[in-house]
């Protein structure tokens, strides 16, 4: 199979293998011919079939038996005794495809060379590369990309280091780090195995924002090696994006490294989850007509994302607030709280609440779950305040699912895009990226993700705001604009940016 990959929006192209390769077959068919439209799952096999002339019906009669169907067939190798051929196949399941693959390894006359889903084959080689901006056609490209011409570049940013936000990649890179520990819905599997979800991060920073990310797996789990390492790796990048790094350790990375570094860094699984998280909430609130400083608000799961909601929810004027966690509700008489969870203590539950969360539920306008599936019963939602709130977003599976408390709940989001009002952070890293590293910023302020909050809830007009509609779809080009020019002005009124250095260049 010929590699999937590219740059841009539409990164999976078909391209030529090199003459002579192991893995030589025809390019497979554009992307969009996978999919099916009753949405069946497609399945690749890679056969080679002696040449006997029943092989073939008895292939095609094994898919029918567990009701998949030919989609499409090519020879791509013969020989005297066998034919090679590139079946799709389409099934009604994963477990359909299993089966017909393992019926078709075990069948005479017949050496199953490969079985593969659309999914890995658009991983195949990774889903990201590099490109270089500028052609070298002859040795004066090449004098002045290189050598000579890089030098001199080279010592005026030793003279003048701003230049190098200039004449460098640096002002449009971003690193992804990880190191595994914490990957959404797999948790800790290590940082070879976070790497497809990186590529696919850095994927979207470059479809949604035009930024280049590039995945940084770290095979390090000390909060002192991972500060060592990414503010080694920082003179490459113009911003970090810390991604998957496991409660409370998250927080001492974020902290350390953005006293170390001049250049932004942030925490998706907090941060950018609290900015759409705030956005959603202040729809949520006009919806029902009540005002932040009114309601009250009940957390359930104060790890990373739980913590920066919270702080995040209460910058916005939420003060009513009583946090839970696997202990019960967090109040200031508890005993061996970690720093993050005593600022909670300090900060939320002025009453010195103690119960339970469904006691804690009764009269509540706003349940935020970030926590763990079928954690909040529906007979509690039913005891809150009216027109109550309920954002489950624990993924995969939510706290509850929205059919269990329809007609009890007024708004319901959850982290799931078959269901409305999808909480993703993809409404918010790219525009916030765009606009800090347009302002050359050198950090990312409260103020900054507060701006990013307001221009998402803004880009939907009142008069368009309804129970089902409360933040914009995540394939909204304006949303990433918006949010990128309000994190750039707050920088530029802040002052949190960098000198452009001389204008100068000789």
């Amino acid at each position: 199979m010929s590699r999937l990959g590219g740059s841009g929006p539409t990164p999976a192209q078909p391209r030529a293998l090199r003459h002579g390769s192991r893995d030589a077959a025809p390019p497979p068919e554009p992307v969009e011919h996978y999919v099916d439209s009753a949405g069946g799952y497609q399945l690749l096999l890679r056969v080679a079939m002696s040449r006997q002339p029943d092989v073939l019906g008895r292939l095609t009669s094994t898919f029918g038996a567990h009701g998949g169907s030919i989609v499409n067939l090519d020879i791509v190798d013969v020989s005297v005794t066998a034919i090679t051929r590139l079946i799709r196949v389409l099934c009604p399941s994963q477990d359909a495809a299993r089966l017909i693959a393992t019926a078709v390894a075990a069948m005479p006359g017949v050496e199953l060379q490969m079985a593969s889903d659309r999914t890995f084959q658009l991983h195949r080689r990774g889903k990201i590369e590099v490109q270089s901006r500028l052609p070298i056609r002859n040795a004066a490209d090449l004098a002045q990309v290189h050598h000579p011409g890089s030098e001199a570049v080279a010592r005026k940013i030793a003279e003048h280091p701003e230049v190098g936000w200039r004449v460098t990649s640096r002002s449009n890179t971003v690193a992804v780090v990880t190191d595994g520990s914490a990957v959404l819905g797999l948790g800790d599997v290590g940082p070879a195995a976070a790497m497809p979800v990186m590529e696919g991060k850095a994927m979207l920073f470059k479809a949604f924002a035009d930024i280049d990310a590039w995945p940084i797996c770290l095979d390090a789990r000390e909060p002192d090696e991972i500060v060592r390492i990414v503010t080694a790796l920082a003179p490459s990048f113009g911003a970090i994006l810390l991604e998957d790094i496991s409660s409370p350790r998250c927080f001492e990375v974020e902290e350390r490294l953005e006293e170390a570094l001049d250049i932004p860094v942030f925490h998706d699984d907090q941060h950018g989850t609290a900015v759409v998280v705030g956005a959603a909430m202040l729809n949520a609130l006009r919806v029902v007509g009540k005002r932040p400083e009114d309601v009250r608000l009940v957390v359930l799961g104060l790890g990373a994302a739980g913590m920066a909601c919270t702080q995040g929810l209460m910058r916005l004027g939420i003060q009513d607030v009583i946090g839970f966690d696997r202990e019960g509700a967090i109040h200031q008489a508890m005993e061996g709280l970690n720093r993050n969870k005593q600022w909670f203590a300090d900060h939320t539950n002025q009453g010195q609440f103690t119960g339970s969360l469904e006691e804690a539920l009764r009269g509540a306008d706003i349940f935020l779950g970030l926590s763990g599936p079928g954690l909040l019963k529906p007979e509690w939602v039913a005891q809150m305040a009216p027109d109550p709130i309920v954002f489950a977003l624990a993924n995969p599976e939510p706290e509850v699912l929205p059919s269990e408390i329809e007609g009890l709940a007024r708004v319901v989001a959850t982290g799931r895009s078959d269901f409305p009002n999808q909480v993703n952070n993809i409404l918010c890293f790219p525009g916030l990226f765009r606009g800090a590293l347009d302002a050359r910023a050198t950090r990312i302020t409260p103020e900054m993700k507060a701006a990013a909050t307001r221009a998402i809830a803004d880009s939907i007009p009142a008069d368009l705001l309804s129970e089902e509609y409360i933040l914009p779809s995540t394939f909204n080009p304006a949303v990433a604009t918006a949010v990128a020019d309000a994190v750039m002005q707050e920088a530029q009124r802040s002052g949190h940016v960098r000198p452009a250095g001389p204008r100068i260049l000789l």
